[in-house]
């Protein structure tokens, strides 16, 4: 037997593994890296975040991904090169944080990668019929197997198609073994470029958990930030706060009818994008209207889509709890509204679950490998229109 083969075998045997998740979202702050300590699968799993680090990436990095990000119509040689590029940066940050740690990468049985996304493009989304369901997320795992010489599972959104489903999200997988509670009826929250949420009802009810996109999360606003000011983010919400809600505008944002469609559902920065404010503002005959007002608007459609789906699933249930997650939770305009506009419901952070709020979907993926090479397809066979698979394509360092 292949001394790699044999050495996953026994991985998977093992009572206790040590996984790094990584993610890289849409925004491209930086790459999220949580070392996990996994007991156990399916309902028993048990998971302490070990360790966790966002390193940053360098301005070339950003720039490269986002002349393909999204588009299409690219350069072939840029978007293979970046595959490659993207999987040795993440194992060059991976050596580092390790480094960092004074943690070998012989106490590591593997890596989970999410890889970078460049397209999202579900037929629910594209209507395009002549074409399946697809998503790419880049960042080659071989190369990240090699430059770490851990092995690597990556790729975990084709399964998920493959079997029947959109891509994304894959929340619920994690969620739902983590984050069931005897009478809670929980609402997971994550705020990314794009906000969507885990639905997880209480042992006592005979609802299902699903998980669901809502809408633009901090797409839209990091965008408008980068073309206007040539910043990465509304640090704060400091321009938003200067601002005022044009309601002409937030109209036209909101009637966009992705967001009226049942749940579960999925969308990108394919759809919620500057161009989709342009035609808003041109409706609504806002295109003079001052920065900060757009941006205060920006941030108010932001809230207002996770609002309104909150609420929808939420109506008539007991004791409704949401707990936020991303980086939208550290805009402070974003969560207040959120938790004004959802009295009946306890809103807080993630952090009161016990996991680093940040960590969040990395530690997701630290899981979902776990599943793989651990678990069995029946530990979620009772999540809403989410085909039951164990995820992850699997790459050797030899």
């Amino acid at each position: 037997m292949n001394p790699q083969i044999e050495k996953l075998y026994q991985i998977g045997l093992k009572k206790e593994r040590f996984i790094i998740g990584l993610m890289s979202g849409t925004s491209l702050d930086g790459l999220d890296i949580a070392l996990c300590r996994i007991e156990n699968a399916g309902n028993t799993t048990k998971i302490s975040l070990e360790k966790f680090i966002t390193m940053d990436y360098e301005d070339i990095f950003r720039t490269k991904v986002r002349e393909i990000f999204a588009k299409r119509t690219i350069d072939q040689q840029l978007f293979s090169g970046l595959n490659a590029y993207i999987g040795i940066t993440h194992a060059n940050l991976i050596n580092q944080a390790l480094k960092s740690w004074n943690i070998s990468a012989a106490e590591i049985d593997c890596i989970a990668s999410h890889g970078q996304t460049v397209y999202h493009a579900p037929q629910s989304l594209t209507k395009d019929l002549n074409w399946p369901n697809s998503t790419l997320q880049i960042g080659d795992g071989d190369h990240i197997a090699i430059h770490t010489d851990i092995i690597t599972l990556s790729d975990f959104r084709q399964k998920h198609i493959a079997a029947g489903g959109e891509g994304a999200p894959l929340a619920a997988y994690g969620d739902y073994l983590l984050f069931s509670h005897p009478t809670e009826n929980r609402f997971l929250l994550n705020i990314g470029g794009i906000s969507n949420f885990t639905f997880i009802p209480s042992h006592q009810s005979q609802l299902e958990a699903y998980a669901t996109d809502l809408g633009p999360g901090n797409t839209m606003m990091n965008q408008y930030m980068k073309a206007h000011f040539d910043l990465e983010m509304d640090q704060n919400a400091t321009i938003a706060k200067k601002g005022s809600v044009n309601k002409d505008l937030l109209e036209q944002l909101l009637a966009e009818e992705f967001l009226a469609l049942p749940f579960p559902k999925t969308t990108g920065p394919e759809l919620f994008n500057l161009t989709y404010l342009k035609e808003a503002q041109k409706r609504s005959d806002t295109v003079a209207l001052p920065h900060e007002d757009v941006m205060a608007t920006l941030n108010r459609f932001s809230a207002q889509a996770m609002i309104n789906g909150i609420r929808r699933q939420a109506a008539g249930l007991p004791n409704v709890s949401v707990y936020i997650s991303g980086g939208g939770l550290h805009n402070p305009l974003l969560f207040d509204s959120i938790k004004a506009n959802l009295p009946d419901c306890k809103v807080e952070s993630f952090a009161n679950l016990g996991i680093d709020p940040d960590a969040k979907e990395a530690v997701l993926f630290a899981l979902l490998a776990n599943e793989t090479l651990a678990g069995t397809r029946s530990n979620v066979e009772h999540i809403k229109n989410s085909p039951a698979v164990c995820m992850g394509k699997i790459s050797l360092p030899e």
